[in-house]
Formats: structure tokens, C-alpha cells, sequence
């Protein structure tokens, strides 16, 4: 089953939970869904939920580490948030370390690591990226 992955505001986070296992057409759109909203929206970060996903290929795996790193230039960090041992397993043995991609456990965790608390307002005192002051 193929469709378009939702990709929603959360504050200065988009989210994108993928909730079936996608094909190489649905990682093409993805990516360009997720770069456009990343300018469109001026978001800082992008949590991408992989809790349901059960099963990856190597090209799904690259398109991870390429929407991180496309992120990365239009000025949002990402996260990668639920992946399952199978799918970090997977990865492993198919030599991808996703080299710039952060992982958390949990949305939740996730959401921290960017700054942002679960409403998707921004943490006082956590500034993302930036030196405190001295």
C-alpha cells in the first residue's frame, strides 16, 4: 500500500510518522514533501517516527541519512525517533550508519533533543545548537 506520508507542524518541529512500510516512490515523495515544508515553514527541526516500520532496504536507509543531511542544509536538524532492534540490525548489516542522523528512543525524546517539549514549545534555558552565552 503506497500513500502520502503526512508530514505536521509541531511549533518550530515538523513531524513525519510513517506508519506503513514505504516504497522507493513514497521515499522519493517524502523527501521532496519534507524539503518543501522544511522552507515553507522556516522549521528549526524534523522528528522522523519510525515506530511502525518493520522492515527496511538499503534504499530506504540512504533516503533517511539524505533527508537528514537535505534537512541539514535548509537549516533543521533531524532525529530519527522509534526505530526497532530489526531495523537498527538491519542497517548494521547493510553497512549503514546513517552517519549525521541523531536517534532517540521515544518521540518524546526526541522532541527534548531539539529543544522542544512535547506541546512543541521550546525549553527554557535549551538553546539547540548554539554556545551558552558566558
Amino acid at each position: 500500500m503506497s500513500g502520502q506520508v503526512p508530514v505536521l507542524r509541531i511549533g518550530q518541529v515538523l513531524l513525519v510518522s510513517i506508519q506503513t512500510d514505504l516504497d522507493d516512490q513514497d521515499v522519493m515523495r517524502l523527501q521532496d514533501d519534507l524539503a518543501a515544508a522544511v522552507v515553507n515553514s522556516g522549521a528549526h527541526g524534523v522528528v522522523i517516527d519510525i515506530t511502525a516500520v518493520e522492515i527496511v532496504d538499503s534504499f530506504v536507509g540512504r533516503m533517511l541519512s539524505t533527508i537528514a543531511s537535505l534537512s541539514r542544509l535548509l537549516d533543521a536538524q533531524t532525529v530519527v525517533v522509534g526505530m526497532r532492534p530489526a531495523v537498527a540490525i538491519t542497517l548494521v548489516e547493510l553497512g549503514l550508519s546513517l552517519g549525521g542522523v541523531r536517534t532517540a528512543l521515544t518521540l518524546d525524546k526526541g522532541l527534548r533533543m531539539l529543544g522542544h517539549d512535547s506541546a512543541g514549545h521550546g525549553l527554557e534555558g535549551t538553546v539547540p545548537d548554539a554556545a551558552a552565552d558566558a
